[in-house]
């Protein structure tokens, strides 16, 4: 008899996964990595970095760019997206701190950095910055409990705090999502040539920043059609606006880039870093800027979301074409990660899924600040108020 409980598909699925995740938790830490992984001395970093870790950061960059928009900038607009951008900063740096629990080879020296500083590492600063941040996301996120469970005093206190935790979140995150491309300029000549350049901290942080507002469009969906509110379309079609700046902004400093390093001139059609480079390029920049550029997309939901996702995609291909695919094809040796890596990273990905649902479902992330349906642009006739694709 199967319980009540595991009838639920999306359940089971859980349970499934889980499973499967546990085991390959016993191997890694069991076993080791040699036996849990496909990692090498010529691939020592896989999909536990590449995608845990330089993916997560980067997806979790909505959390500052939205709170400086309202908390800094007063762009009052984007405050329905606030709470959920902070909440889902906060869950992705726990997992990222997961996944790269993972990935070290003594994981319980993770404290290390605290007391052994080396100021001249970049790993050093990263580590400073990533656990310093996750301070600040944790008393961000504070003040949904003290709100839950009425605590007044700690609320006032929290709210009151607002301003100078989001202008130290920024500051930090600043550092260390460009910190995370400077860890891959130490290794010139084995990095390709379409990724490898001086500026990869700047372009680290742009793509970012981007990659943010989308998160924060394709959770704003999400959460609408699981809990059946109004999405805060002012947020939306401003977030979409944004992102096609800072995206545009990017390909204007990667290709003039590309075009100083002469990189462009030795495209090689029958090479794979070509084909995975245009990939990135054309899902995850070209296409969206279009899509967000374009009224007609804006004003239809799900083309909205779509849009979103792909750019998303494009993010994700990018940082694993910067941490996998520019190694593969210099160094020649090919990595498939094993199907334990796999598991593992899936099981972290429904882990936090699941923690924004029932962080959504039991604390106030999304009543503080309530959509807007009768708001519309100035001189927009009231016939264009509806979402359309609804």
């Amino acid at each position: 008899m199967i319980p009540k409980v595991l009838r639920n598909p999306w359940v089971a699925l859980t349970a499934i996964i889980f499973a499967a995740g546990g085991y390959s938790t016993y191997l890694r830490f069991a076993k080791g990595l040699g036996a849990s992984t496909n990692l090498s001395d010529q691939f020592p970093w896989g999909i536990w970095i590449g995608f845990d870790v330089l993916c997560g950061v980067g997806l979790a960059a909505g959390g500052f760019t939205i709170c400086a928009l309202v908390h800094i900038l007063r762009l009052k607009k984007y405050a329905p997206l606030a709470r959920p951008a902070v909440l889902t900063a906060f869950i992705g740096y726990v997992l990222v701190v997961g996944g790269l629990l993972f990935d070290l080879g003594h994981p319980w020296r993770i404290w290390h950095p605290l007391v052994m500083w080396n100021p001249h590492s970049v790993m050093f600063e990263v580590a400073w910055c990533v656990m310093a941040y996750t301070t600040v996301l944790a008393a961000e996120v504070s003040v949904l409990f003290f709100e839950k469970f009425r605590m007044r005093r700690m609320t006032k206190i929290m709210h009151a705090a607002t301003l100078p935790l989001s202008i130290l979140a920024v500051l930090l995150s600043m550092l260390h999502q460009s910190s995370l491309g400077s860890l891959f300029l130490i290794v010139p000549g084995r990095l390709h040539e379409l990724w490898y350049t001086p500026l990869l901290p700047l372009l680290f942080f742009t793509s970012a920043m981007g990659a943010g507002l989308a998160v924060a469009i394709v959770e704003s969906n999400l959460s609408a059609r699981g809990f059946g509110h109004d999405l805060p379309r002012p947020a939306l079609l401003g977030a979409a606006r944004l992102a096609a700046g800072i995206l545009s902004l990017y390909l204007v400093i990667r290709f003039a880039d590309l075009l100083r390093t002469g990189a462009l001139l030795h495209l090689r059609f029958d090479e794979r870093a070509t084909w995975f480079f245009l990939l990135e390029i054309t899902v995850g920049f070209v296409i969206p800027i279009i899509y967000f550029a374009s009224p007609a997309v804006l004003h239809n939901r799900r083309t909205l979301y779509r849009a979103a996702q792909l750019c998303l995609l494009g993010f994700i291909i990018n940082r694993l074409n910067v941490s996998v695919t520019g190694f593969e094809v210099v160094s020649g040796h090919t990595y498939v990660p094993a199907w334990t890596e796999v598991a593992v990273t899936i099981t972290i990905i429904t882990a936090g899924v699941w923690a924004v649902y029932f962080a959504e479902r039991y604390l106030p992330v999304l009543e503080a600040h309530p959509a807007e349906p009768e708001w519309r642009w100035k001189g927009e006739p009231a016939t264009k108020l509806a979402w359309r694709g609804a």
